[in-house]
């Protein structure tokens, strides 16, 4: 058994999901959400363009429940300080980065391209969810991407997560803070063991081959931290979508 291969697959329809989804954002969409009508149930309905939603056999997020341990390949984060773009695009924070931090897996190099954040956590493990998730969006020359999620629970103060929940945009807000410098290597667990499965983005177009990488260990963040993402967005979680044929990898 090939266990790199949900890994290292190369894809780009994802990729071109994600630049169908950022046009979107633009306007050129309509209204989804996550509560009522344009809700999740209803996405497929509110444009061709999302049918995926309803018709994939590969959706994110899921329930990490039943996994196959294997050798899988380590995740070697290239990160370091960075200077970012914080957006509130209306459904979440989405934190921008410019190049030079990347993700090596195997012999795979991904360039990060944002963060943004969920709460509670999209991912369930074991049936239960974290207060929040951060999904960080990797691609790759050939177009692939990479979402490696880093679950968020209650608990102590994150310092370097609080340069960005210090300063969260309202809806439609787009800024940058003078000498603000987030370092990205502390937002992630010192563990790097995770759950690696075939998925797709967890909101519209909901395209999918995007290789997804779960860290099994949280980072704590405090609970001001997450009320103030709160106050923004009470509720922005995919609910789990089946898992069908898919095996879910852990590293050992």
């Amino acid at each position: 058994m090939n266990t790199q291969r949900p890994l290292l697959k190369t894809l780009a329809v994802a990729a071109a999901g994600l630049l169908s989804l950022a046009a979107h954002a633009q306007g050129h969409a309509p209204h989804w959400g996550y509560g009522g009508h344009g809700g999740p149930a209803q996405w497929a309905e509110l444009d061709p363009a999302f049918e995926t939603c309803a018709k994939g056999t590969s959706q994110s997020p899921i329930n990490i429940s039943k996994t196959e341990k294997t050798e899988l390949p380590t995740l070697d984060f290239q990160y370091g300080a960075t200077a970012p773009t914080i957006v509130n695009n209306g459904h979440t924070v989405q934190v921008n980065l410019p190049a030079g931090n990347t993700l090596r897996i195997g012999d795979r190099n991904f360039e990060l391209l944002q963060f943004h954040f969920h709460t509670p956590s999209e991912e369930q493990v074991h049936g239960k969810r974290t207060a929040m998730v951060a999904h960080f969006v990797h691609k790759n020359a050939e177009g692939a991407l990479g979402v490696v999620g880093v679950l968020l629970q209650k608990g102590k103060r994150n310092a370097a997560f609080e340069p960005v929940f210090a300063h969260l945009p309202r809806a439609g807000e787009q800024i940058t803070v003078d000498q603000m410098k987030l370092e990205l290597a502390d937002m992630l667990p010192a563990s790097k063991g995770y759950y690696a499965f075939a998925g797709s983005l967890t909101t519209p177009p909901c395209s999918e081959g995007v290789n997804w990488m779960v860290l099994k260990t949280p980072v704590q963040v405090s609970q001001k931290q997450i009320d103030s993402f709160r106050q923004l967005f009470r509720f922005n979680a995919r609910p789990v979508q089946p898992l069908r044929n898919r095996v879910i990898q852990e590293s050992i």
